[in-house]
């Protein structure tokens, strides 16, 4: 009995370490695009930045603007972003501090391999003047992140009017993989960004439905950057971790990871933070 005693008191004391130790864990609560989720980078990173620090990352996915309201709400502690402009305007607003850019990869145009539109190849311009023209179908986003962003700069550039209205314009209202996943449903045209596109060749060992037709334009540049929220704005929120990431994510150690993550052998992310 004494035996059954002791066993069970070294296993009480065990579980009471764990806590203590569980519970003393800081945790740093991020809002990020469904990019960095979704191609699985940060399953990557979040363990090696507590390794490295301590700190618990932990984070919800969705888009840049919904992820700038959250750091606007005071809810989250920092932000991993890829919208220049609102993000910008985040940080003069007083919103933010210390943005650092930290990566960045670039946008595509893909669709059905039988490309209906005749786009392979064009200039960003002439691809999405051709799509309005043949009334092409076009899944967008529509959900006011990075890439939906990007995607009407892109048609102000081409000299058209958001075709909101328009039946062959779909607006999904989702994240990238899922508005992929309904474009090749439609045979319909998208913009992705190249790292989710990999992802999605992945998921389809490397024979996807729909194909890259249009890349390698300068206005596809895809900027990812970090952001702390304003601790004069949000009492509450965890700055000095805030700190240590940005710290951490533009250090040699998270700059090669970035670099030598891959899916399919492609890399999904540049490093380049400054």
């Amino acid at each position: 009995m004494k035996k059954i005693f002791a066993i069970l008191a070294a296993v009480v004391l065990v579980f009471s370490i764990s806590f203590v130790a569980w519970a003393d864990t800081p945790v740093l609560m991020m809002a990020t695009t469904t990019s960095t989720d979704n191609t699985g980078l940060l399953d990557e990173l979040a363990p090696a930045f507590q390794e490295a620090t301590g700190i618990e990352l932990r984070w919800t996915s969705v888009g840049t603007g919904k992820a700038l309201e959250l750091g606007k709400n005071c809810d989250v502690d920092v932000l991993l972003v890829h919208a220049p402009d609102l993000e910008k305007a985040f940080v003069s607003e007083g919103y933010g501090v210390n943005r650092k850019e930290v990566m960045y990869n670039d946008f595509v145009i893909i669709g059905p391999p039988s490309d209906p539109a005749d786009v392979k190849d064009m200039t960003v311009v002439e691809a999405l003047k051709t799509i309005h023209s043949k009334k092409a179908l076009f899944a967008s986003r529509g959900d006011n992140s990075g890439t939906h962003a990007k995607e009407l700069g892109l048609w102000k550039i081409a000299g058209i009017n958001e075709p909101d209205k328009e039946s062959w314009y779909i607006q999904t209202g989702q994240g990238m993989l899922n508005t992929i996943n309904i474009a090749a449903e439609r045979d319909a045209y998208t913009l992705t960004d190249r790292g989710t596109f990999i992802k999605y060749e992945a998921n389809h060992d490397g024979n996807p439905p729909l194909v890259i037709l249009v890349e390698g334009d300068e206005s596809l540049f895809n900027q990812y950057s970090v952001i702390a929220i304003n601790p004069k704005r949000c009492n509450n929120v965890k700055y000095d971790l805030a700190m240590k990431f940005i710290e951490w994510m533009t250090s040699e150690e998270a700059q090669k990871k970035i670099a030598d993550f891959r899916l399919l052998g492609k890399q999904l992310f540049v490093p380049n933070a400054k």
